[in-house]
């Protein structure tokens, strides 16, 4: 079973998407635990303060090292961690590659920065990977942690009910986007299934398909300056 640990200033933000769909499943099939931590347990002052002005001046808040070394010290003397990830502005743009790396991982420890951002120092003293889920900016490093949670956790064996979901899905081949789908009914507001998707012959559907999806994946090159 994977082990998944997050440390936050405000892990309620965490709460709901954790206890719902494919990630409650898991948790229910066994399949992973996640833990979240909040980091205002970890403080040692009468008003649990776990940030303060930044030196050299400037706008915003960092979160304090104390109540993080305490903390990741604490779960790091009760068991090995494969990695342990913080969200950063700097990091890696994660991919699809990393979700399936982190997959393997059997402990892995997810910090979501907050405010103005995390004193150094907690990051120069146990950070394995940064990563960064795109050029914006967030209130804080809670939803990138949930998107990289998900991201992982679908891969797991035994988590989605088709085998073979996970291993379709767009970026698995590189970047293959994909080709697009169609349900019931055949025709909705003039617009009609692609006729080959009806007629049941099996190679010209996987042709079609073919032919989709490298139409799709050249949108999004396109979209992506790629």
């Amino acid at each position: 079973m994977m082990r998944i640990d997050v440390i936050s200033a405000v892990p309620e933000i965490l709460y709901s998407p954790l206890n719902h769909s494919i990630i409650k499943r898991a948790r229910v099939r066994g399949k992973v635990e996640i833990h979240l931590h909040n980091l205002r347990d970890y403080a040692d002052n009468k008003h649990l303060q776990i940030d303060d002005k930044p030196y050299g001046g400037g706008a915003g808040m960092i979160l304090k090292p104390e109540p993080f070394f305490r903390c990741i010290d604490k779960l790091k003397s009760e068991r090995t961690y494969d990695k342990l990830i913080v969200t950063s502005a700097r990091g890696k743009l994660f991919g699809q590659s990393d979700a399936n790396r982190l997959s393997l991982a059997q402990n892995l420890i997810f910090i979501a920065g907050h405010y103005k951002g995390i004193d150094e120092r907690v990051i120069e003293r146990f950070a394995d990977e940064e990563f960064s889920v795109g050029n914006f900016v967030l209130t804080g490093g809670e939803l990138p942690v949930l998107i990289f949670i998900d991201s992982i956790v679908r891969l797991i064996p035994g988590v989605l009910n088709d085998s073979e979901s996970a291993l379709s899905d767009s970026f698995q081949a590189g970047e293959n986007i994909g080709e697009p789908y169609y349900t019931k009914p055949e025709v909705i507001d003039g617009m009609k299934v692609p006729d080959v998707l009806l007629r049941g012959d099996h190679r010209a559907i996987a042709e079609w398909k073919e032919e989709e999806s490298h139409k799709s994946t050249d949108i999004w090159k396109r979209n992506n300056n790629t």
